[in-house]
Formats: C-alpha cells, structure tokens, sequence
C-alpha cells in the first residue's frame, strides 16, 4: 500500500472513529498531494509523496517557532499535533550517530574535503538519505564535519 492509500484509508478510519482532528490533519495534507498532483500532471508515487510530507512538516515546525514567538502556546501545540501525525508516514528517522556514520561514508566517497564541497556533499546525501533525516539535520551534520 502506497503512502497516498495509507492516508486515504487513515481518512476513512478517522471519519468511522469521529476522530476530527486527525481527520482535518489528513485531509489538508491529502489536498496539498492532489494539488501537486493536479498542477504537474503527475502520478503520485512514494517518492514524491515523502518530500512534499517533509514540506508539510517544515511548514509546521515554522509555525510553530512564530506562535511561541507570539505567546500562543495553544496553537503551537495543535501545530506540534499536526506533526506528530504526519510523521507517521515517513520511513523511521535516522539517529544523530547513524546519520553521522552515513554522512561520512559519503563525504569519504565524494571525496570532499572543505567546506568548499557542501553543495556536492548536501546532494548525495539528500539522494542516498532520502526522507530518512531532515535537511536542515542533514546540513548541519555536514558542515560540522568538513569544518
């Protein structure tokens, strides 16, 4: 079952359950997929389904950071909430070492040196990593090591 099932199917289950919250949760990001959908005349597959979730998320981490700027803990919490669902769908994050371990292999098979390569560096990692870490992680980890 493909990621864009999974979430139908999670629509319907939140719909029999009267769960509404997770129900409007899957629904948005389900209309965000069929908008990228409809706008590049596209077949959705998983692996464009994973970064526009990691999107999603990063869009809501933003939100987040504002509305605690703004003192509104309560929308930050439906906010961290939203997150928390759409993380169910992405492969099992890496740990800080394993995406250590990862990003050193590829820093040693690009042949990077300084700081000079990131760019290199940042596009193997974001295709041999994939949705299993951030980017911002994964760029942070990056610039640590060729520092």
């Amino acid at each position: 079952m493909s990621i864009r099932e999974q979430i139908l199917a999670d629509i319907k289950e939140a719909m029999k359950s009267k769960n509404e919250f997770v129900r409007d949760t899957l629904r948005t990001i389900n209309a965000a997929l069929k908008q990228v959908e409809v706008d590049e005349r596209i077949e959705m597959t998983d692996e464009i389904v994973l970064p526009l979730l990691q999107k999603e998320i990063k869009k809501r981490q933003d939100s987040v950071e504002l509305y605690l700027k703004g003192g509104r803990e309560d929308l930050a919490n439906k906010e961290r909430s939203e997150i928390d669902i759409i993380v169910k769908y992405l492969p099992k994050q890496l740990s800080d070492n394993e995406l250590e371990e990862k990003i050193k292999q590829i820093i040693a098979s690009v042949g990077a040196s300084s700081i000079k390569e990131l760019g290199a560096v940042m596009k193997a990692a974001k295709e041999q990593i994939g949705a299993s870490a951030d980017a911002k992680r994964i760029s942070e980890v990056v610039k640590r090591l060729l520092s």
